[in-house]
């Protein structure tokens, strides 16, 4: 009991019992729905907000959260063979600065004009997976080259910018990127996702705790939970494939857009 309470005392501020415990199960469906097809962010993010949490701690204790559910859901990939490690090494160091500059550059820049440069992208991606019915379910990957490396490092640049500076649907965006890129399927393309997303997490990560934008004790309990739940979702995914990620991605990306034009109307 001593432990518990120490806990709920974060950064000076008091949480409720009520209030941990609904965290640790947003946070738990978050990690689970994005392990398989991105988006959880549309889940946590709002949820630590709705605890009366100000934003920039949100996003800072929820990157810090996030990125441990990340690191058990790219592992479980990585360990069934659904991450491409010659591919991904000259894409995550591009990931990796985007995110960095991504954090220092959301002060300086109308994020209006970002949310519906972002809603108009989302989308679309959302329509076009809905309508296309062979998207991402084969996998026709035929290696890599100079032209799809090049394509791999300024999309891993820019929504690891985007990852940092706002976030919502970037793992939607990794995910339809690396299928039109390389031909992946759905349950490839989620897993090199996964990395790359891990990439720009760890990177905002960096960031945000040296500005002191993370309340750790939090983000510990929500991080159990998120670990908890990217394990689950994780294993699903392997074992249903691209017929179960697709419906979940298409429901998430479009879910991201309502939640954006719901935003930008108020």
């Amino acid at each position: 009991m001593l432990i518990l309470n120490y806990f709920i005392y974060l950064n000076h501020t008091k949480f409720s019992i009520t209030i941990i415990i609904f965290l640790a199960l947003a946070c738990f469906a978050a990690a689970a729905v994005d392990s398989i097809a991105g988006g959880g962010g549309l889940i946590s993010l709002p949820a630590y907000i709705l605890c009366g949490i100000p934003s920039h701690v949100a996003l800072g204790t929820n990157k810090f959260s996030s990125t441990s559910g990340a690191v058990i859901s790219g592992f479980q990939y990585f360990k069934n063979g659904k991450v491409n490690l010659k591919l991904l090494k000259y894409l995550i160091p591009f990931s990796f600065v985007g995110s960095m500059l991504g954090v220092y550059t959301v002060l300086k820049i109308d994020e209006n004009l970002i949310r519906a440069i972002v809603l108009i992208l989302i989308l679309f991606v959302g329509v076009y997976s809905l309508f296309s019915k062979k998207l991402g379910m084969e996998d026709n990957f035929k290696g890599i080259n100079r032209k799809n490396i090049l394509l791999g490092m300024v999309l891993a640049f820019c929504l690891g910018f985007y990852d940092g500076f706002f976030g919502p649907g970037v793992g939607s965006f990794l995910i339809f990127g690396m299928i039109k890129i390389y031909g992946y399927n759905y349950i490839n393309a989620s897993g090199n996702s996964k990395v790359l997303n891990l990439t720009s997490n760890v990177s905002a990560l960096i960031i945000f705790a040296l500005h002191s934008q993370i309340y750790f004790y939090l983000g510990l309990i929500t991080a159990c939970a998120m670990i908890l739940g990217a394990n689950l979702g994780t294993k699903i995914a392997l074992k249903k494939g691209s017929k179960l990620i697709k419906p979940i991605f298409i429901c998430m990306s479009l879910g991201v857009a309502i939640k954006m034009i719901y935003s930008l109307v108020l």
